[in-house]
């Protein structure tokens, strides 16, 4: 288990539509509404931007093959730089639906119109990140997703990675693959913190870019997905694949968001399941 420590209630919240506080509006309704495809901007991008971008930036992509073109599959990637988000749908062979931040689907005038319609387009949905209920809801949202044949990128690792290493995956992916029977495409993205570093406005044109897709890891063997240790070592299975891609060093680690006063950093010093 890796010093995890099994969580028994770790479905609840996602497996049922149904909890006390169901009656109150929360930014939870958000994610329960029916999903809508991928709209113009969406169409836009495939058609027009990413040729372009693959002619100006010429990235190297490896493994479309891999991809199912129909039916529910996860994309599971190692996260490096904010356009990971952007290069994943638009170097895949079908429409990928992720979760960005519900800061960018709720601003006003004419700049919040272009970032919500912008996001809504590329296939994204709002999400509050969060950990707790915030981290059930997320789960819950990508497993309708999951459940209506859509294709999924997710970060195992949980946010970015500052310093370039691969960091411990969070058992989220592995209890989606495995609750909805999906299977798992690992992704290995390789030059996209060169190419756009934290604090950069603009991608680089160099380096290029590198997106490998690798074969379908179905993970069913492993167990049942209320199951601690089949979640881990799913998760493990997950991130050997991830590393064969990237080629990056191991952490050995979570990558843990800072802290923010005593009882965060007692949470994250205590044993615990990290999802």
């Amino acid at each position: 288990m890796h010093g995890d420590v099994c969580d028994p209630e770790y479905p609840r919240g996602v497996t049922s539509p149904e909890s006390p506080d169901a009656a109150e509006p929360t930014a939870r309704e958000a994610a329960h509404k029916p999903m809508t495809d991928a709209g113009f901007f969406y169409f836009l991008g495939r058609r027009v931007v990413a040729p372009l971008a693959r002619l100006t930036y010429r990235p190297r992509i490896e493994g479309r093959h891999n991809v199912p073109l129909e039916g529910p599959v996860i994309l599971a990637s190692n996260h490096l730089s904010f356009i990971d988000s952007f290069a994943i749908p638009l170097a895949a062979p079908r429409t990928v639906h992720f979760l960005a931040k519900a800061s960018y689907f709720e601003g006003t005038g004419l700049k919040g119109w272009i970032s919500r319609e912008f996001f809504t387009g590329l296939g994204a949905s709002p999400v509050q990140r969060g950990a707790g209920q915030a981290a059930l809801d997320a789960l819950d949202q990508q497993r309708r997703m999951l459940e209506d044949g859509r294709a999924i990128a997710l970060y195992p690792e949980g946010t970015r990675s500052l310093d370039g290493r691969l960091y411990k995956g969070r058992t989220g992916v592995a209890f989606l693959a495995l609750q909805t029977g999906a299977p798992v495409v690992p992704v290995g993205l390789v030059g996209t913190n060169l190419a756009m570093p934290v604090g950069a406005n603009f991608p680089r044109f160099r380096p290029r870019v590198t997106i490998r897709f690798g074969t379908p890891l179905d993970l069913g063997a492993h167990g049942q997905a209320n199951s601690g240790k089949a979640r881990r070592l799913a998760t493990d299975e997950i991130m050997a694949a991830i590393h064969a891609l990237s080629g990056q060093q191991l952490a050995d680690a979570y990558n843990e968001v800072p802290a923010h006063g005593a009882i965060d950093r007692i949470k994250q010093a205590l044993p615990h399941e990290r999802r």
